[in-house]
């Protein structure tokens, strides 16, 4: 894909989510989303920040909450709490058309945030939102390929397996063959384990144990 083409699917991701997020409930833009300790309405403020500039990243930096993670979170529950849910959805829709993108990042990293945030929306809530084949196969190798920040763990874990794509010409790494949809790998690979069950292929049950956190100890 070439950069028109991706701008073109932030566009086409930004408007169907925010049709979906019209149709919501309050009660589903309570629920919880696939992002831990975020909610629907966490989730949706974070893609309202999109665009930051110099400025809004001082910003961000003021609210420093011990790592980049907290952060983040602690800046989308802000925003969350500041913002009506019709204010969240224009300032996704708003940014449609738009070329910029957060300071610091290129635009294949907002690519990433659309496809896979509006996947942690709607999965929990059961409802539906197609991720182009293409364009997730690109999320995918942009994740693999990044030095900084570095690679997610559930990315180092899925180290010593074939991966492959069933719906798009996409594979990487050796070992026993883990396939599935495009969209699935690339959630699996941010860490939503949720897309497990859509993976096969001989290595698909010792992947998804390795991914699998173990039980805690009832402490007895």
């Amino acid at each position: 894909m070439n950069s028109d083409q991706i701008w073109q699917t932030i566009d086409t991701q930004r408007a169907n989510l925010c049709d979906l997020l019209g149709d919501l409930t309050d009660d589903e833009w309570r629920q919880p989303s696939l992002c831990a300790a975020w909610t629907v309405r966490d989730v949706a403020a974070h893609l309202t920040l999109q665009q930051l500039g110099l400025r809004d990243l001082l910003g961000v930096v003021g609210k420093w909450r011990g790592s980049m993670d907290r952060t983040i979170a602690h800046v989308a529950r802000v925003r969350a709490a500041q913002l009506t849910t019709e204010q969240i959805i224009a300032g996704i829709r708003g940014m449609i058309g738009s070329r910029r993108h957060n300071l610091g990042v290129t635009y294949l990293e907002t690519l990433c945030d659309i496809l896979v945030h509006s996947q942690d929306i709607v999965i929990p809530l059961g409802r539906h939102l197609d991720v182009p084949a293409d364009a997730a196969a690109v999320c995918a190798s942009r994740a693999l390929s990044m030095r900084w920040p570095p690679p997610l763990p559930s990315a180092k874990k899925m180290a010593g397996f074939h991966v492959t794509a069933t719906d798009t010409t996409w594979s990487t790494g050796e070992g026993p063959t883990v396939e599935g949809p495009m969209a699935a790998l690339l959630l699996v690979y941010c860490g939503r384990l949720a897309a497990l069950p859509q993976l096969a292929g001989e290595g698909a049950a010792a992947l998804t144990a390795r991914l699998t956190p173990l039980p805690a100890a009832d402490g007895h």
